[in-house]
């Protein structure tokens, strides 16, 4: 059963990164289960353990064990958040990813409401109210949340949240470096998505303690962004080309004659007839948020 059930694509794929969070993956396994009843959409659990020292490996053994559609990962070594993001990206099966914090912050019952919107964007970004940090976590995210903006001409309001839902297609299009989850939003935009945010609920941290501190991201983030910029001045826009469907007369005929022609050898299974390829451009365009 657990092989059949693996080998059917799923239509939702959530990737969580994590360390040291033993003690909250029960129970986020079972808030996930709640909130994906609601949808009636069949989904995976993509867990990306980034070298935990905890019992969190044996945790996620356990919860694989109890049910299918939970897949870990486990890094050979500490990474990052975008390393394991990016590990869990290249394994997703469905045509939706979520990804979120696995520290129980994020609440999985705000994911159904970003499904929703992914109606008309492509990427759906959740923006954390009434977030239970401290002052001084919040006051540095306002600060580098408006210098990220200036310089990258974005309006992202919350960059920092994990809980976003985006089309999978998009993520094949983002360049995977060390930094890249402090820019998804606008790197996902770069790829042609349209991007959009909602709010989305914040809870206080229960367990273990905070991964990163101002003082271990701010010098990397302001290189980083940086380097954001010089690719956005050089970004080449997945957008510019499309394909024409060209037909040249000739001396055999009317293009309805050609048509014709080509639909009976088709029916008759003859190996006489032209191919014709037509590449539909897509309509997806970045929009502003």
């Amino acid at each position: 059963m657990r092989l059949q059930e693996r080998a059917i694509a799923p239509e939702v794929s959530l990737v969580i990164p994590l360390v040291d969070e033993a003690e909250s993956l029960p129970v986020l396994a079972g808030e996930i289960r709640a909130a994906l009843a609601t949808t009636g959409k069949t989904y995976e659990v993509i867990y990306v353990d980034d070298g935990s020292t905890d019992e969190s490996p044996s945790v996620l053994r356990a919860l694989a064990r109890e049910d299918p559609r939970v897949r870990v990962i486990r890094q050979r070594r500490h990474s990052g958040q975008s390393a394991a993001l990016a590990a869990g990206f290249s394994l997703v099966r469905g045509a939706v990813v979520v990804t979120l914090d696995a520290d129980l912050q994020n609440d999985p019952a705000d994911i159904p409401r970003l499904l929703e919107q992914l109606g008309e964007h492509d990427v759906v970004c959740g923006v954390r109210t009434r977030r239970q940090d401290s002052w001084l976590r919040k006051a540095s995210s306002r600060i580098a949340n408006g210098v990220r903006n200036r310089v990258t001409g974005e309006s992202i309001v919350d960059v920092g949240c994990s809980l976003r839902a985006c089309r999978s297609e998009f993520l094949r299009g983002v360049p995977a470096w060390s930094g890249m989850h402090r820019f998804l939003p606008t790197l996902l935009r770069m790829a042609g998505a349209r991007v959009t945010e909602v709010s989305v609920s914040h809870r206080p941290r229960l367990h273990g303690r905070p991964k990163y501190t101002i003082r271990n991201r701010i010098w990397r983030a302001l290189v980083d962004l940086v380097g954001v910029r010089w690719m956005q001045s050089r970004w080449i826009d997945p957008e510019l080309s499309e394909e024409i469907d060209v037909w040249t007369p000739n001396t055999c005929g009317s293009r309805s004659d050609f048509s014709a022609r080509r639909s009976s050898s088709a029916a008759s299974s003859s190996s006489g007839s032209l191919p014709s390829a037509r590449k539909r451009a897509s309509s997806h365009a970045p929009s502003g948020s």
